[in-house]
């Protein structure tokens, strides 16, 4: 049996390398992600096309992403932006919020949007990633556009959870405190420190 690759060192980033965070069609805990990514010292934003999809009916059109962020979406077959991992631009891969399909495909190495091409050649690299599942608890209380709704998750959605956090550098996040701990984490780990003001 081979032994895990360590991670990716830090001198092989470059000194300015950024997070990569992916947003997919998840609207659970979505304006509390963009929030803690705003916060993020040089963070770049990967939609899925369910994403793009989904931030402007939370009050993130592209316009308004494009703002603070530099955004690469969905648009091409071989997810072109992911090349840019092998040259030591992004440091850290968070997915945040991730869908149950998203995770699904994360943990059963399927990578056939942008977030989950991303997830799965950051692996190869050694470059560590950071998930933020939504289906981790037996019920959900989530906010749709109009509404809060209660999701049940399936058996199926906590086995392919547990199974994505036992892929090599991989974190899985299942809460928002998670999260925030995870990036802590990270930043402490990059000698980088949050962002004093999101805006």
């Amino acid at each position: 049996m081979t032994q895990p690759t360590p991670a990716r060192r830090l001198d092989e980033f470059k000194p300015d390398a950024h997070f990569a965070w992916c947003v997919t069609g998840s609207g659970h805990m979505i304006e509390e992600s963009i929030d803690l990514a705003l916060r993020l010292p040089r963070c770049d934003l990967f939609l899925s096309s369910a994403g793009e999809e989904v931030l402007p009916l939370y009050g993130w059109p592209m316009k308004r992403l494009r703002e603070h962020f530099k955004v690469f979406r969905d648009n091409s077959a071989s997810s072109v932006p992911v090349g840019m991992l092998y040259n030591g631009d992004y440091h850290t891969v968070v997915i945040a919020p991730a869908t149950s399909n998203t995770v699904a495909k994360c943990a059963l190495g399927i990578s056939d949007t942008l977030p989950t091409n991303l997830f799965a050649q950051a692996g190869k690299q050694c470059v560590p990633g950071i998930v933020f599942a939504c289906d981790t608890a037996p019920s959900v209380i989530t906010q749709t556009p109009h509404e809060w709704v209660e999701v049940r998750p399936r058996a199926i959605e906590f086995e392919n959870v547990k199974r994505l956090a036992g892929i090599e550098h991989t974190t899985v996040a299942y809460t928002l405190d998670d999260l925030r701990a995870a990036l802590d984490r990270r930043l402490t780990q990059l000698t980088l420190a949050w962002n004093t003001s999101s805006s």
